[in-house]
């Protein structure tokens, strides 16, 4: 009971209603515990939806196989994060390799789906997290593999954030502008369309104007149809804080990747030509490591979701600690 409190206190600053009492008394260990298993298994699912939706095959049939040599994967050898530690990473059948991202996506969507627990101030608010969590692993994982982001999660995830949005409440400006309708409902589902609106057309606005400069397309639809899906469940301010940390996320992971490329092509060329000053071959392996972004794709799907995690977890509490600067 006390790591219970300890850890909904942590989320205190959500200024959300407590748990209802019984709520809290008989979910002490129960629930937490339903929780993460739940997150478990439905993490295993996503796996299958992570390797199936990009390739268009049926995430519902046929069983579990090995992808390297197509043998049905047994009951036994099924148990998420378990199976993959006991079998070491490998197929029992064939011993392929198996990625260790199997394991991380259970793992990584049982806790989010505990924390979605600790975090929720009712049971609603918590199955709402979870399908979030749910939702955005499966995209971020999808999209750092294949570039993807497949309409079976984005589109079915729009309805949904618009539909809990009439169970859970919505913050945003709908109450100020609709001051004559005394519904919460109908304030809160405002809210979730205005941040599906406004986290859709800005990434829309942003890939057309690059689409224009550049002549090629430097952001898929995909990313509109995720940032439509991150608005309809966070809404509007939520949505300005995911936008803002997306950016800050994927500005760093871009300057890390040339930085990591400037260093290595400065050691190649250092080797090949020793006699090279070391001033003009510093400034040569720049040039040459700012060009990878004509030949690489960055997923800025990856660091989307993952600002719309952080967001829908602690952005109350960062976006009160910005406004305690000023």
């Amino acid at each position: 009971m006390g790591c219970k409190t300890h850890l909904y206190n942590l989320f205190s600053s959500h200024q959300r209603a407590p748990l209802h009492t019984h709520f809290i008394d008989a979910g002490a260990v129960f629930f937490p515990a339903a929780f993460f298993l739940f997150g478990l298994v439905f993490g295993s699912f996503l796996n299958v939806c992570i390797y199936r939706l990009p390739r268009e095959l049926s995430v519902v049939s046929p069983r579990s196989f090995c992808p390297g040599c197509s043998a049905p994967i047994a009951a036994y050898d099924n148990i998420p994060v378990l199976s993959w530690i006991i079998l070491r990473g490998k197929c029992r059948n064939c011993g392929t390799r198996i990625s260790p991202r199997y394991a991380l996506v259970e793992l990584l969507t049982g806790v989010l789906f505990l924390l979605s627990y600790f975090a929720a101030g009712s049971m609603v608010e918590a199955v709402k997290l979870c399908v979030l969590s749910f939702l955005l692993i499966g995209l971020i994982f999808t999209d750092a593999e294949t570039k993807l982001l497949p309409d079976l999660l984005t589109k079915p995830g729009i309805a949904l954030g618009l539909v809990f949005s009439l169970l859970v409440r919505v913050e945003g400006p709908a109450q100020f502008f609709f001051r004559t309708i005394d519904n919460w409902r109908i304030w809160s589902l405002v809210n979730a369309l205005a941040g599906a609106v406004l986290g859709s057309a800005f990434i829309l606005g942003v890939a057309l104007i690059y689409e224009a400069l550049r002549g090629v397309e430097g952001m898929g639809r995909g990313d509109v149809k995720l940032m439509a899906l991150i608005g309809a469940f966070l809404g509007v301010k939520q949505t300005l804080l995911v936008l803002l940390l997306g950016s800050l996320i994927g500005s760093c992971f871009g300057l890390l990747l040339i930085l990591r490329v400037w260093v290595k092509r400065l050691a190649r060329r250092r080797r090949k030509i020793p006699s090279e000053p070391a001033g003009q071959a510093r400034r040569r392996a720049w040039q040459s490591a700012t060009l990878i972004y004509r030949n690489f794709e960055i997923p800025f799907g990856v660091f989307l979701g993952t600002a719309a995690l952080v967001a829908a977890f602690w952005g109350p509490a960062l976006v009160s600690w910005y406004l305690n600067f000023f």
